[in-house]
């Protein structure tokens, strides 16, 4: 019986919609934004699978019509771009134009069809290593830079839009953006998408039922992926959730962005395979370590599965034994509004504050913190070794892959003292030659940082520098600012401050 106007359409496999022209296969998913329901159906004049994306809703709402016209009219206008990580677009359809008027569907866009399997699919047994998640998504990075130089929007932030090609990559199946969907949304996708990658949850609204949602902490901000998984790169973590913050607090803007730390980790992995195997030295023995991919054998990854499994499990223990440590060196909790993290720790063994300071020399704070505006301090746990007055023990920055600003503007220490104080000169210990350091004053341990004053700066030298202070009114609070990080090449930009000394002025 035909389906009256204002009805939805029953879709069901075997069904037979778009004026007959379409065969329903099987169903892929739903993007419950857009009321669209993704199939794969066959399409009976050229004899060949296509992807539908197929719009529903009610034909006498004018508002639910117009917004599947520019899905659609979006959808056509990107037929013009081809790309390996985009479903080319066929065809599109209208009510009155390839849909019948009592079918109660409201616009079809029909692409190729992606042979291989279902993202979701892929995640089933658990997250990927970082290596993995880095090949799969560089194809569908590369497809939104490009289709956003050309001016175009994909729509690619949404799971059940994305398959996994035979030959290993991701690529966007279902074209059709949402009518309100912007180059921002796709760039969010492409972190969310990274996010379930390494993660197994989801981080943006509107994500498939049954999959868990990413987890956030006090400020409403998604927790980033190494600390569910602390063996993944700190520069992949960031990057995922970077790419999903507003730009007003340090989101990334472009996709761009994310393709840079993509490339730098596969070169990192294009390195590691160049490894030779090693051998046993018994001459029975087959290989015991190689970096190079192995054979597509289901008991073999069915025994990684497992051994990450193990692993997951130990790290979760060493995660739960370090939040107990460090939760409460929290400062302030930080704002909705983007404000920085500081995790203070104590400097000294036994954690007191120290005595009151002499007029002039040295002054010892009464706590150090790692300031971070991205919520993702470097190593909190260790900031108080570097005003604990023994040289043999040192804070250190995590290895990025590209020089700030590039993922954070940068990364520091936040001092604090038990009065205010006017300072001379702040001298720092470090083997990190060329490390830029700006000492900036602050009115409190989470002042934004466009809120602090410099009064010095300097390139770090291999041992002592000593940095003499500008003039300034005496405060409570001291920031280490590192804006530029020492680079060991190869990619690997890192600093390490091994000792503090404040010195009280005349």
């Amino acid at each position: 019986m035909p389906v009256s106007s204002g009805v939805h359409a029953a879709l069901v496999p075997g069904g037979v919609i778009g004026n007959g022209r379409y065969r329903l296969l099987a169903k892929s998913g739903a993007d419950d934004r857009s009321n669209a329901e993704l199939w794969r159906g066959r399409d009976g004049q050229l004899n060949r699978d296509v992807a539908l994306t197929v719009l529903l809703g009610d034909l006498a709402d004018n508002e639910a019509a117009a917004r599947a016209r520019r899905t659609v009219e979006r959808a056509m206008h990107a037929a013009s771009f081809t790309h390996p990580g985009v479903s080319r677009v066929i065809d599109v359809l209208t009510p009155g134009i390839g849909i019948r008027q009592d079918e109660g569907i409201l616009g079809m866009v029909v692409a190729e069809w992606t042979q291989g399997t279902d993202l979701m699919d892929l995640i089933v047994e658990g997250p990927l290593p970082a290596g993995a998640a880095t090949r799969l998504l560089e194809p569908l990075g590369a497809a939104i830079e490009g289709a956003h130089h050309a001016g175009l929007v994909l729509g690619a932030d949404h799971p059940q839009r994305i398959r996994v090609t035979s030959d290993g990559r991701l690529r966007l199946a279902f074209p059709g953006p949402r009518p309100d969907a912007i180059a921002r949304d796709d760039v969010k996708g492409l972190g969310a998408i990274l996010y379930l990658l390494l993660t197994g949850r989801w981080a943006l609204p509107g994500g498939p039922n049954g999959v868990p949602v990413a987890p956030t902490g006090p400020d409403g901000s998604v927790v980033a992926p190494n600390a569910l998984h602390p063996y993944l790169p700190h520069e992949l973590s960031a990057v995922a959730v970077r790419s999903l913050e507003d730009t007003s607090v340090g989101g990334i803007r472009t996709s761009a962005a994310i393709l840079q730390v993509l490339d730098q980790i596969a070169a990192e992995e294009a390195e590691t395979a160049l490894i030779p195997a090693v051998a046993s030295r018994n001459d029975d023995d087959q290989v015991v370590w190689t970096t190079q991919r192995p054979v597509n054998d289901k008991q073999q990854k069915k025994k990684l599965w497992i051994s990450v499994a193990v692993l997951a499990i130990a790290t979760l223990a060493v995660i739960v034994w370090l939040s107990v440590q460090i939760v409460g060196f929290f400062s302030d909790e930080p704002s909705k509004g983007g404000g920085p993290t500081v995790v203070i720790n104590q400097p000294g063994s036994n954690g007191q504050s120290a005595p009151a300071p002499t007029p002039a020399g040295p002054v010892q704070p009464g706590q150090i913190g790692v300031y971070d505006v991205t919520n993702q301090p470097d190593n909190a746990n260790q900031a108080s070794r570097a005003v604990d007055n023994n040289a043999s023990t040192f804070w250190r920055t995590d290895n990025y892959f590209q020089q700030f600003p590039a993922l954070k503007p940068g990364i520091g220490l936040m001092a604090s003292f038990a009065e205010p104080v006017k300072l001379a000169s702040v001298t720092i210990t470090s083997p990190s030659k060329g490390t830029h350091i700006e000492i900036r004053v602050a009115s409190s341990l989470d002042a934004p940082i466009e809120e602090t004053k410099v009064i010095g700066v300097a390139d770090l030298s291999d041992g002592q520098t000593q940095i003499q202070l500008n003039e300034h009114e005496p405060t409570g609070h001291v920031l280490i600012w590192i804006t530029q990080l020492t680079n060991a090449g190869g990619g690997k930009n890192q600093s390490e401050i091994r000792e503090i000394l404040y010195t009280r002025a005349q």
